[in-house]
């Protein structure tokens, strides 16, 4: 099995990691909300709707 944040071998203490490095990666990930589970609620798709429409406004 690979390390999925870096494709390294794994480390038994780590796993599915091959480090604390790349746990902590992972986990950062999650926190940031870099990794979202998909949702079908109205809601959730409106509000979507909006923040991109407010990332448009923006200058860049």
């Amino acid at each position: 099995m690979t390390c999925p944040i870096c494709a390294g071998e794994t480390d038994p203490r780590y796993r599915p990691f091959c480090s604390r490095r790349c746990a902590d990666i992972d986990l950062a990930k999650w926190l940031s909300g870099a990794y979202r589970v998909p949702s079908e609620d109205p809601e959730d798709l409106e509000e979507a709707l909006e923040e991109a429409e407010r990332e448009a406004r923006k200058p860049h």
